[in-house]
């Protein structure tokens, strides 16, 4: 089977357009004279990112929240969206457009149009595409990080790792771990404050770890991560411990929509955030624990294969 990162190789061979930034982002940024708009699609597959018995209005909260997420590491207000929908049983159909329509009014955000296709399979594929302004040039990327910025997270790192492990072990689809998994949050006041200060981000959607790496890789530098620092929250501690492998995967597992940056040492920092690591010389990402080295775990984070 095709890997994530050999297709988007293939497609990088003809994703010339600047405005494509190389298939390096999760966005495209289209400058329209002094303005930048800001296009971003994100999928969801049944079976992959949600299960058949899945809450649809929950699916459909999430589709636009991840879509909103990758808005908000460029600091970019929303414009609106475009869905395209499967259509499949009528009583699903109708939960996921009361929920989509309920988290189109939590953000703000209006529903422009999109597509739909019947369904001759058994599962689900869903995509919402989302458009944005820039508030602040240069837009945000990846590729900017340099040698000696510190490398900073916003909230909480495995939450929706917990949540999802106690839904999977059978229990009430409630509480903030299993809505830290069903409904993220987008950080798009985050985001846009962030903005004028940093010098690359980009949100932790696929883990803490694979990102880094990701972004290390656009920026042709090196990330270390200091595992210690990694930010959890009192209810995933409870739940999974405060050991160096709990905390290895809260930063490797993903879903947790949080905003990933670097900044200069001399950056005040604009909203609450937590300092994990630092951009050294050479490439790819390290990790240690306090002083001491560690090893790369095999997989850093989500990645389809």
């Amino acid at each position: 089977m095709t890997t994530e990162s050999s297709f988007i190789n293939l497609l990088r061979g003809f994703a010339m357009d600047p405005a494509a930034r190389g298939l390096l982002d999760d966005v495209a940024v289209v400058d329209i004279g002094d303005a930048s708009l800001i296009i971003t699609h994100d999928m969801m597959a049944e079976g992959v990112h949600f299960r058949s018995n899945a809450n649809p209005a929950d699916v459909a909260w999430k589709l636009l929240a991840s879509n909103l997420s990758d808005l908000a590491a460029k600091g970019a207000t929303p414009i609106g969206v475009l869905l395209g929908f499967m259509l499949g049983d009528d009583a699903w159909d109708r939960a996921f457009a009361i929920g989509l329509q309920k988290a189109l009014s939590h953000y703000k955000v209006a529903l422009l149009g999109g597509d739909t296709v019947a369904n001759r399979g058994d599962k689900r594929a869903l995509g919402l595409t989302a458009l944005g302004m820039a508030t602040h040039h240069p837009v945000p990327s990846r590729s900017g990080a340099q040698i000696g910025d510190i490398l900073y997270v916003t909230g909480t790192l495995g939450d929706a790792l917990a949540g999802f492990e106690l839904m999977d072990a059978g229990f009430d689809e409630i509480g903030p771990l299993a809505d830290a998994f069903n409904r993220p949050v987008a950080r798009l006041a985050d985001g846009q404050a962030l903005a004028p200060i940093v010098t690359a981000m980009m949100d932790v959607s696929d883990g803490l770890l694979l990102d880094a790496e990701r972004m290390a890789t656009a920026s042709q530098n090196g990330i270390e991560i200091d595992l210690a620092c990694v930010p959890l929250s009192p209810l995933y501690i409870s739940y999974r411990t405060d050991s160096l492998e709990s905390r290895m995967q809260a930063a490797s597992w993903g879903d947790d929509y949080q905003l990933l940056f670097t900044a200069s040492p001399k950056a005040a920092i604009a909203v609450p955030a937590t300092a994990v690591g630092r951009v050294v010389a050479g490439g790819g990402l390290t990790l240690k624990n306090g002083e001491v080295p560690v090893k790369l775990p095999p997989t850093l984070g989500y990645q389809h294969q």
